[in-house]
């Protein structure tokens, strides 16, 4: 049954073309935006002619993804008001443009400020781009399918960006560490980003929605988008499986910003900015990938078993434990409670996803997902700001981690109370 398994998969994508159009727009969108970030964090967390403390750190992913996280909710309100297809393609142009920008500024030796303004422009409009193919998967799959045609698009594209962050290695082997090796590699994203463009085109007019419906939000468009937080936060709040599985998942993005600035300090603190160093990083990185390929691969069987409320559940007790183990600081040991973190964090965020697509009407769906992007790293950067104000020079910190644990459990008490006044669908 195991060996049939990846078949009836294949078969059940082949059956679904405009989910399968969906799946290879994802799959590019993932891999440029795996490049762009690795390409991004050895331009200038791991170049010798540019320094980074912990605060530097720390405040170049607040600068990336603060300013899209408390924007994003009112963008999203364009995903329920305007033909999606037309967002991502508008989305993928800006992307293009921009991309091409931020590659002239690392070859003209610009300062931090400016690439990381770029960058930050960048990133929003994948995130955008992310959010809209979340909220088109249920226009595209039946509702029967929708957990594990989700588990199907969130694996393959997770691998996407997998590959795209460790192929930012090869070329930065062949042409160096310094500004202009760095706008190499970000030139380089421009071409999966001009191949996300094309395949966004493809999509016939409405096929990704929205949907209108008594739920939708009408009057103008300025009415809608300056409401767009207020519409979102409302929805979540409305229905107790998706807050309850939201709370989850920042819990994990907490502990995620933690460990993540420990794991760069860490290595920082080696010497280590050379391939090695930064291949370090991509390893921690590539493990919790591992684990969220893992967990696309088998939530959907324990979701069947034990519910979306029981899978979430376990997969932040687990998270807790595991935790705990990595409290020594060892990277080689945090490599492996990456991975384990990476599938525990994975599974509550399929959960949450598959909330918002079965429980939340399609009129309001991009609404909520944006406002789950934006907790998602509302969550990471404030925890890592915190951090950073504790954190020793070498990044030895123990306390740090241990107190991801006590997030983890605050976050399983939260869900646990708030997900028992639900009964969610399996």
């Amino acid at each position: 049954m195991v060996s049939r398994a990846p078949i009836s998969v294949w078969r059940s994508v082949r059956a679904l073309p405009e989910f399968r159009r969906l799946l290879e727009l994802r799959t590019v969108s993932q891999f440029g935006d795996g490049l762009f970030q690795a390409g991004l964090a050895g331009a200038i967390l791991f170049n010798p002619e540019r320094a980074a403390t912990p605060w530097a750190i720390a405040g170049s992913f607040a600068v990336l993804y603060l300013p899209y996280s408390l924007l994003g909710p009112f963008a999203g309100a364009l995903l329920d008001r305007w033909d999606r297809r037309q967002v991502l393609m508008g989305a993928n142009l800006g992307r293009l443009l921009l991309v091409l920008g931020v590659a002239g500024l690392l070859a003209a030796s610009a300062g931090d400020r400016a690439i990381l303004f770029g960058a930050l422009v960048v990133n929003g409009l994948t995130r955008f781009v992310s959010s809209g193919l979340s909220a088109a998967l249920p226009d595209v799959v039946p509702r029967t399918q929708v957990v594990a045609m989700n588990s199907v698009a969130t694996a393959t594209g997770g691998a996407a960006a997998f590959f795209g962050a460790n192929f930012m290695l090869l070329p930065r082997w062949l042409f160096g560490t310094d500004d202009t090796a760095g706008a190499a590699i970000i030139l380089l994203v421009a071409v999966p980003v001009a191949i996300a463009l094309v395949l966004s085109i493809r999509f016939p007019p409405h096929v990704l929605g929205p949907d209108d419906s008594v739920r939708a939000i009408h009057g103008s468009v300025i009415y809608a988008v300056s409401t767009g937080w207020l519409h979102g936060a409302r929805t979540v709040l409305a229905v107790p499986s998706v807050a309850a599985t939201l709370a989850g998942l920042a819990a994990h993005r907490m502990v995620l910003g933690v460990n993540t600035l420990l794991v760069l300090v860490l290595v920082r603190h080696t010497g280590s900015l050379d391939v090695a160093g930064l291949g370090t990083v991509v390893l921690f990185f590539s493990a919790t990938g591992g684990g969220f390929f893992l967990a696309t691969v088998i939530t959907p069987a324990i979701v069947a078993r034990w519910g979306r409320y029981g899978t979430a559940n376990g997969a932040l007790a687990l998270a807790a434990a595991v935790q705990l183990c990595g409290s020594g600081l060892q990277l080689s040991v945090m490599v492996v409670c990456g991975f384990v973190l990476g599938a525990a964090g994975q599974m509550v965020k399929l959960c949450a996803d598959s909330a918002m697509q079965i429980d939340v009407d399609d009129a309001l769906r991009g609404h909520v997902f944006t406002v789950q992007d934006s907790l998602f790293w509302l969550s990471f950067v404030a925890a890592m700001s915190v951090a950073a104000l504790v954190i020793p020079p070498d990044g030895h910190a123990p306390a740090l981690a241990l107190a991801g644990t006590t997030v983890y459990l605050s976050g399983l008490a939260v869900h646990a109370g708030v997900g028992r006044r639900s009964q969610p669908s399996r």
